[in-house]
């Protein structure tokens, strides 16, 4: 795993109808941990805050509550991507749980033309997460060369 790091400043937020089954679907399955998990008026969860040991965050919520600037928000409709050390171990981790495989481990070139070893899994509500090696674009990536070749 990567060390932790600082605060993650990027939070995504996800929606979802059975917040007990994600919260269990994402720590118990997926790995991450659980920092707050804040119950509703409904037996369910209003408000979670998940950590990935790499570093990074993430909050969830419920589609019950719709007074707020996220209430229209649906479940399942987010992509998210997590750097991993061991993308086989999460691969695993979903098929001993009965989870649904998108795309097995396997290598591909992502559109900066990076390598990377990654596997896409969906969650019980829909929302894609995609698990890889890639950490973001190497120092001799260059903007500008990249911005030239596209004619920018």
């Amino acid at each position: 795993m990567l060390p932790d790091a600082s605060p993650s400043s990027v939070w995504p937020v996800l929606h979802y109808d059975d917040t007990r089954a994600a919260l269990r679907f994402l720590v118990d399955v997926l790995g991450f941990t659980e920092v707050i998990a804040a119950p509703d008026e409904h037996g369910g969860i209003g408000h979670a805050e998940l950590r990935w040991p790499g570093g990074g965050a993430l909050v969830f919520g419920s589609t019950r509550h719709t007074d707020s600037v996220h209430g229209r928000m649906r479940a399942g409709t987010s992509a998210v991507y997590v750097v991993s050390d061991d993308v086989d171990a999460v691969h695993q981790r979903v098929v001993d749980a009965g989870g649904e495989v998108l795309e097995a481990p396997h290598e591909t070139r992502f559109g900066s033309g990076a390598v990377a070893y990654v596997c896409t899994v969906q969650d019980p509500e829909g929302n894609l997460w995609t698990f890889g090696t890639y950490r973001g674009p190497s120092p001799e990536w260059s903007v500008r060369t990249r911005r030239e070749d596209l004619g920018l």
